[in-house]
């Protein structure tokens, strides 16, 4: 075997170990040792090279940005706990409750909200599941719009600041998470736009999927109403323009005041003072919520491990040269090759998760669409609108794991009328699996979606650029010109200055 045929043959061992089921990071890491040794053995390269494997671990280990990882998650964990998804969800289902398809406008816009505060998919779907369900079946809306509408509100929070998602996005593509966030602002906004759109065309063509609520079904009116609306949005929003507007996340803003550690240390310390505000904060939340950062980070740190030890092999047979030649070739130049990456991802995600993706695959396509000429802040916040689909489809589409697994909860408590059967879910995914592939396309074709938000680079137009150089005045001159210093070169030179004759004495001998 020659070293120019190994790498496929490593990328071919990475799709059979991804499809076996073990977890991703230890077969990665398995492979990539085991390909290292044969690799060596063959003489493509000598052992000393995997002597590059510690440092290498080492420097994830000490990167600082991924320390935003665990602060983000921790600052999530606060807030889905305390209560503040039940609150939002309560006010605005009894505010948009009485318009057609009211229900699923007040999901689409917590989860958008939510997705900005908690950003876990995990219990997002499962707050709103638990409380929206159990309304939308009582009152007639129909069971594949309503499983559906929760599973992808809940799958916002990978795309809406301050995303995970995105901050390994900006790691692993080497920029800014400021810029990373500003990037994807216009997809988040414009995500919602499409679920609502899409929630407002049902109501007018199938209105009984999305019947309106009774004025019986409101407890809260007036001033009271939205008062609870008020009290549940504005603390958030504080919080989450403060961490965001720190780091420079928010739009139209220049510079960052913070790192995103730092940031995200920030977030955790406002989350847990909304808890106490509500009289919801306790040890035993703080220690679940400890709990759940604690397995999300490990679980980040050992992934991202594993893919370094095969990206470490892969790379020393050559494997980047294999990718690059393989994709830069593409009919369609950027077009083409952006669609043919996203059909790849969209691929991958019935069998990874995001994280997955973001450190196995990014680093090998990130340095191929720099080479093409592709903003790499629009091309990571692409492939994050990409990977929500993730949670959305066959075999592992998570959301739709959440939703099985809550339905079967509230049916044996009683508050269902009905079983949820699973084909209702997986039926009700399709359409706004559509509708998140839509936004892909949108994004492809109008990259302004994505760096409308983004600081202009200043271009200065060398062929307008003057320069000045001043004359240098010297004693008994009248200036020197620094273009032709030496004058005229037709005109003779002038003469040569007479010697100085030495002081007296200075060279005699005593």
């Amino acid at each position: 075997m020659q070293m120019e045929n190994f790498a496929p043959v490593m990328f071919a061992g990475l799709i059979v170990i991804m499809l076996i089921g073990f977890p991703v990071a230890f077969s990665l890491s398995a492979l990539g040792l085991f390909s290292g040794f044969f690799a060596i053995e063959m003489g493509w390269f000598s052992p000393s090279f995997m002597g590059n494997l510690p440092l290498n671990v080492f420097g994830i280990l000490s990167n600082e940005t991924l320390l935003a990882i665990p602060f983000f998650t921790l600052m999530g964990a606060i807030l889905e706990k305390c209560g503040l998804a039940e609150d939002m969800l309560d006010s605005m289902g009894q505010l948009f409750g009485p318009v057609r398809g009211g229900l699923g406008y007040s999901v689409i816009i917590v989860g958008f909200i939510l997705g900005a505060i908690t950003g876990t998919v995990a219990g997002q779907v499962i707050a709103m599941a638990m409380i929206s369900l159990p309304v939308m079946m009582r009152y007639g809306y129909n069971m594949r719009y309503s499983t559906g509408v929760l599973a992808a509100s809940g799958t916002i929070t990978q795309l809406v600041p301050p995303s995970l998602v995105l901050i390994v996005m900006a790691d692993q593509l080497g920029r800014s998470v400021g810029d990373m966030y500003k990037g994807a602002w216009g997809p988040s906004i414009l995500q919602v736009l499409i679920f609502a759109a899409y929630t407002f065309i049902l109501s007018r063509f199938r209105p009984s999927y999305v019947p309106g609520l009774p004025p019986t079904a409101r407890t809260l009116t007036g001033w009271a109403l939205w008062g609870k609306c008020l009290r549940g949005i504005i603390p958030s929003a504080i919080l989450i323009f403060a961490v965001l507007g720190s780091m420079g996340g928010l739009p139209f803003m220049d510079h960052a005041i913070a790192t995103p550690t730092e940031a995200g240390a920030m977030g955790a310390v406002g989350a847990l003072l909304l808890a106490a505000i509500h009289r919801r904060l306790s040890w035993a939340m703080l220690w679940d919520a400890m709990q759940g950062t604690m397995r999300l980070t490990a679980m980040v740190v050992f992934i991202l491990i594993g893919s370094r030890v095969f990206s470490l092999v892969f790379q020393g047979v050559d494997g980047g040269k294999w990718i690059e030649h393989l994709l830069s070739g593409l009919p369609g130049g950027q077009i083409g090759f952006l669609i043919v990456v996203n059909l790849f991802i969209f691929f991958l995600a019935f069998f990874l998760d995001f994280f997955e993706i973001a450190f196995i695959i990014l680093p090998l396509l990130g340095p191929i669409a720099a080479k093409l000429g592709i903003d790499l802040v629009w091309f990571g916040v692409l492939l994050c609108v990409n990977m929500q689909t993730s949670f959305m489809h066959p075999p592992f589409g998570f959301a739709l794991f959440y939703l099985r697994g809550i339905a079967d909860t509230l049916f044996k408590n009683g508050a269902l009328p009905k079983k949820v059967e699973s084909r209702d879910i997986y039926l009700g995914a399709i359409p706004w699996v559509g509708l998140q592939l839509l936004l892909v396309a949108i994004v492809i074709f109008f990259p302004q979606t994505v760096t409308v938000f983004l600081d202009k680079e200043q271009v200065v137009d060398v062929d307008k650029v003057n320069l000045e150089i001043p004359t240098l005045q010297g004693p008994g001159n009248s200036g020197i010109d620094m273009e032709n210093p030496f004058g005229n070169q037709n005109q003779p030179a002038p003469p040569a200055p007479e010697p100085v004759p030495d002081a007296p004495g200075a060279n005699s001998k005593p």
